[in-house]
């Protein structure tokens, strides 16, 4: 369990900058400044996770174990998933919720 007030490390995995970066390219043949803010959203809302990452709902699904992941839902269409191990915050999915992504569980 986490020390109390100590900050958490934050990792994104590759796959999931992958992913967003994905996203963003597809976001960008749309709106260039849409991609950006899309990406600054993202790098905003994970770096918050160094306070207090168990402030979001848990990703509920029968494909995948019981309170595994967490899940963060940014911008207006997608969400990230996450997981919490000791001190340390791993970003593993960037999702676009329009899609179906049970491929990804």
């Amino acid at each position: 369990m986490p020390e109390k007030n100590k900050p958490y490390t934050v990792k994104i995995t590759e796959t999931a900058w992958d992913m967003l970066i994905s996203h963003a390219r597809f976001l960008a043949d749309v709106s260039v400044p849409a991609a950006n803010k899309l990406i600054d959203i993202f790098v905003e809302m994970t770096d918050s996770f160094a306070a207090m990452p168990e402030r979001n709902p848990w990703l509920e699904h029968d494909a995948i174990a019981f309170r595994k992941y967490r899940k963060l839902l940014f911008g207006k269409h997608y969400m990230a998933l996450y997981l919490i191990q000791e001190n340390t915050v791993y970003v593993t999915a960037v999702m676009d919720c329009r899609q179906d992504y049970v491929w990804l569980l």
